[in-house]
């Protein structure tokens, strides 16, 4: 890839192209802004290709490249839209009937919102460290902090994510508060 050779560079691309995009639909709840923040994030891969060190793994460099498109053009936009479906695995489907598969969509919806209203480096840390499934350590790279650093934002992140679930009408306290998300003692 650094000598220009375009087949590698496809299987680069291939190797690393989904978890960006989860990385940026998680971030921006939009499947034509994250494709979009996908290919800015290649670009600028392939125009730093000679720059990349080789004894490193590029995800972390790949996903703070991505966080940063993001923020950028959600700045643009002005306001924050929900996270769309990438919440789907905080809530596991189990087999169950219409009311069941009802109350599961109904959930996701709520604790999309919630994430969706947490600060844009709370939300960072969730959507890596629980969606993506990056360790500690990985998310701390990803995100260029230490990693206590990243403990105290997933702490503070699952603090508000709770309150706002707390309060949340539509939570009706059926599923207890955040049930599941628990911060990282590693």
């Amino acid at each position: 890839m650094q000598a220009d050779d375009l087949d590698a560079f496809e299987a680069f691309f291939g190797l690393h192209r989904t978890a960006i995009y989860r990385t940026a639909y998680g971030l921006t709840g939009d499947p034509h802004l994250a494709e979009e923040v996908l290919q800015d994030t290649f670009a600028r891969a392939w125009d730093r290709r000679r720059t990349l060190r080789l004894d490193v793994s590029p995800l972390p460099w790949l996903h703070r490249v991505a966080l940063n498109l993001c923020y950028s053009r959600l700045r643009r936009r002005l306001r924050w839209e929900p996270i769309s479906e990438a919440v789907v695995r905080l809530v596991q489907d189990v087999a169950g009937g219409p009311s069941e598969q009802a109350e599961r969509m109904e959930l996701r919806q709520i604790v999309r919102d919630g994430i969706a209203g947490l600060a844009p480096h709370q939300q960072a840390v969730v959507i890596l460290y629980y969606l993506q499934g990056l360790s500690l350590e990985e998310t701390a790279t990803t995100l260029n902090v230490p990693v206590g650093t990243v403990k105290s934002r997933l702490h503070y992140a699952l603090r508000a994510l709770r309150g706002r679930l707390e309060q949340d009408r539509r939570f009706g306290g059926a599923y207890g508060a955040a049930e599941g998300l628990e911060a990282p003692t590693a």
